[in-house]
C-alpha cells in the first residue's frame, strides 16, 4: 500500500515538473510572467524551467518581419493624384517593451507606416516620387522609427515599391519624353551638319589650291563605284578636268598671223623672201622704173 502511494506521488511530481518545462527556439526569446508580473530575466533559446501554476511564458519572435504597406491614395505637392505602396522591414530588439508597451506591435507598425506614407506623398513632388526615392525612403524610415522605439521595435529599412499614375498623366509624360527625344535628335543632327559643312569647306579650300586633288578624288569615287559591280557606269566629264588638262598640255606652236604680229620676230629682207614680200602692187603714172 505504501509503495503504491509513493509511486503515485512520484508520478504526480514528475508530471508536475514536466508541465514546467518549455522549449525556446533559436529565433525566439521567452518572457516569464509570474502571477501576471513580467520577470526581468529574458529566457534564451533551449530548455527552460517554469514554476507550475505560478509562471506563464510568452514567446517573442526576434526575426526580421517583412510587412507590405497597402497602396495609399494621395495628392502630391504639385497637385497630381497618385497611389503609392511600400514595404517595411523591422524586427524586435526589446521583447519586454514589445510585449508590455503595445498590444499588437505588427498592427501598430502597419498603421504608422500607412499614415507616414500618406504624409510623405503630400510633402513631395511627382518627380521626387519617380526619381528621388532614396531620400523619400530615408524620410519615411525616420517617421516610422520614431514611435517604434518606445515599442522595442527597430525599423531596418523602408522601400517604396510602386507609384501608380492616372492614365492621362501617363500619356502626358509619354508625349513629353517623345518631344524631349525628338529635340535631342534634331540638335544632334544639326550639330553633325554644322561639323560636316566645316569639314567640307576646308576640303573645298584645299582642292581649290591644288586642282590635282579634285581629279584624285574623282578617280577614287570611280573606284568605289566600280566596286559595287554595277552594269552601267555614267561618269560626268567635269569642266575643271578640261581646264586642268589645257593648263598642263604644252602648245605645238603659234599661228602664222600671231608670228607676223609678234614684235619679237625681226623683219624679213628681200633676200630672205626671194623678192616676194606680198602680192604685186599696181604701178602709178610717173613712177620711175627701178629695173
Amino acid at each position: 500500500m505504501i509503495v503504491e502511494i509513493l509511486s503515485a506521488v512520484v508520478v504526480v511530481g514528475g508530471v508536475w515538473l514536466a508541465s514546467g518545462v518549455r522549449v525556446v527556439k533559436q529565433f525566439e526569446r521567452g518572457l516569464v510572467f509570474r502571477f501576471g508580473r513580467v520577470r526581468p530575466e529574458v529566457r534564451g533559446p533551449g530548455l527552460t524551467l517554469l514554476v507550475p501554476v505560478a509562471d506563464r511564458m510568452h514567446k517573442v519572435n526576434m526575426q526580421i518581419v517583412t510587412m507590405p504597406v497597402p497602396g495609399q491614395d494621395g495628392i502630391t505637392r504639385d497637385n497630381v493624384t497618385v497611389r503609392v505602396d511600400a514595404v517595411v522591414y523591422f524586427n524586435v530588439v526589446d521583447p519586454v517593451l514589445a510585449a508590455v508597451n503595445v498590444q499588437d506591435y505588427r498592427a501598430a507598425v502597419g498603421q504608422v507606416a500607412q499614415t507616414s506614407l500618406r504624409s510623405i506623398i503630400g510633402k513631395s513632388d511627382l518627380d521626387d516620387l519617380l526619381s528621388n526615392r532614396e531620400r523619400l525612403n530615408q524620410g519615411l524610415e525616420i517617421m516610422i522609427d520614431s514611435p517604434a522605439i518606445d515599442w522595442g521595435i527597430h525599423i531596418d529599412r523602408v522601400e517604396i515599391k510602386d507609384v501608380a499614375l492616372p492614365e492621362s498623366m501617363k500619356r502626358s509624360m509619354s508625349r513629353q519624353a517623345e518631344a524631349e527625344r525628338e529635340r535631342r535628335a534634331r540638335v544632334i543632327s544639326a550639330d553633325g551638319e554644322l561639323q560636316a559643312s566645316e569639314k567640307l569647306a576646308q576640303a573645298a579650300a584645299a582642292m581649290s589650291d591644288h586642282p590635282g586633288a579634285l581629279q584624285l578624288r574623282l578617280l577614287e569615287t570611280v573606284v568605289q563605284v566600280s566596286a559595287e559591280k554595277n552594269s552601267t557606269l555614267v561618269l560626268p566629264f567635269p569642266v575643271e578636268l578640261l581646264r586642268f588638262l589645257d593648263s598642263n598640255t604644252p602648245k605645238a606652236g603659234k599661228s602664222a598671223t600671231e608670228e607676223a604680229a609678234s614684235p619679237e620676230r625681226p623683219a624679213l629682207d628681200k633676200s630672205e623672201t626671194n623678192g616676194f614680200l606680198g602680192p604685186p602692187q599696181p604701178r602709178q603714172e610717173g613712177d620711175a622704173l627701178t629695173e
